[in-house]
């Protein structure tokens, strides 16, 4: 039996104050997060950002929740259902959240105890980054190294440049955009600050970081050996990827970062401000992708479905599309089933399975 451990970052248990004050106090606990000297970390948190954030992002998850809970949970659900049922007999499917619930150690050890001797781990982030698939990592290696036998385990890597995922974010983008003529097509990724991917830099073929990262134009132009891990410029892949296939001009689409949190330089642009200043440079029919989440959330759904949207309104916008997140989308779950058995070194199913497959599910 091969286990399958699904990730993704979490959400609270509702959409109040105290549920969300304990999600963010276990979420911004974490070190590879608020990545500062854990005094400093724990006086930042419980001094200013549990007094004052966790009513502030009650009142946003009420806007997005819906009578099935939680749109990041039950989108995952759906997505573990469904590859349960491509992947069928000789797998098991488990969800696991890195904040929250359901937790990492009950999954693996359910995974465990149906018998899967191999696992394969693959975090729901299509680009690497130490703040989101480093921590769920963390989740899983802690479980794993407390349990007396220890399973095989097989990670996937991201998946910025995965041919499944470039081919479900193009045929959901068309079917988002149908009936749309949008002027301009912005992808929108979750930000980090910059300190954190200036981390992710590495050594040369001499063996020494050069510290170029953010430090010269046209830094994340292409993937090479010292920034194959960078999360900006894995963004920069994907987006560039996914104009491609979708045919866009070279002025016909750009890229920002959204969800910056405190003081420090975050990488930009900034989604808010390009979304003000867009209406400016003639832009009135606006679509937005959000290439960096995999599963609709509070970011996708309110901050850029809403907050967004009434910000390039507000400029002079006239209309707005946002194309959906890849969820539970047929195409997805295909894709995603085979991720999971080129990992497990199981033979993937043809192609011409795979599209009477996927127009069976449309």
């Amino acid at each position: 039996m091969i286990g399958t451990l699904l990730l993704n970052v979490g959400t609270p248990d509702a959409p109040r104050t105290p549920e969300v004050r304990r999600y963010l106090a276990e979420f911004l606990a974490d070190g590879r997060v608020l990545d500062m000297h854990p005094i400093a970390r724990w006086l930042l948190l419980h001094g200013v950002i549990l007094r004052t954030r966790p009513a502030r992002s009650a009142a946003a998850y009420r806007k997005i929740w819906t009578e099935r809970g939680s749109p990041l949970l039950f989108h995952c659900q759906d997505l573990a259902a469904g590859l349960q049922a491509t992947l069928g007999q000789g797998y098991r499917v488990e969800l696991a959240m890195r904040y929250g619930s359901p937790a990492a150690p009950p999954a693996l050890a359910r995974l465990q105890a149906a018998g899967c001797d191999r696992i394969v781990v693959l975090p729901l982030f299509p680009q690497y980054a130490a703040a989101s698939t480093g921590a769920a990592l963390d989740a899983v290696f802690g479980a794993v190294a407390a349990m007396p036998v220890i399973p095989s385990l097989t990670v996937v890597d991201a998946f910025h440049a995965e041919p499944a995922f470039l081919d479900a974010m193009e045929q959901l983008t068309r079917e988002g955009l149908q009936g749309f003529e949008a002027d301009h097509v912005l992808f929108s990724f979750h930000g980090l600050p910059e300190h954190q991917v200036r981390n992710a830099e590495l050594p040369g073929p001499d063996g020494r970081v050069a510290g170029t990262c953010l430090a010269e134009a046209g830094c994340c132009d292409a993937l090479g050996r010292t920034n194959r891990a960078c999360y900006r410029a894995q963004c920069f892949a994907t987006a560039r990827a996914l104009a491609a296939r979708l045919e866009l001009p070279e002025d016909g689409w750009s890229l920002a970062f959204q969800s910056r949190l405190g003081k420090v330089p975050w990488i930009r642009p900034y989604t808010d401000e390009v979304l003000g200043a867009l209406p400016g440079r003639g832009v009135r029919r606006l679509a937005v992708l959000t290439p960096s989440f995999v599963t609709d959330c509070l970011e996708t759904l309110e901050e850029i479905g809403m907050a967004g949207q009434e910000t390039f309104r507000a400029a002079g916008g006239e209309e707005f599309r946002l194309v959906p997140c890849l969820n539970a989308h047929p195409a997805w779950v295909e894709g995603l089933a085979g991720m999971v058995r080129r990992a497990a070194g199981q033979p993937d199913r043809p192609a011409e399975a795979r599209g009477a497959a996927g127009t069976a599910a449309r």
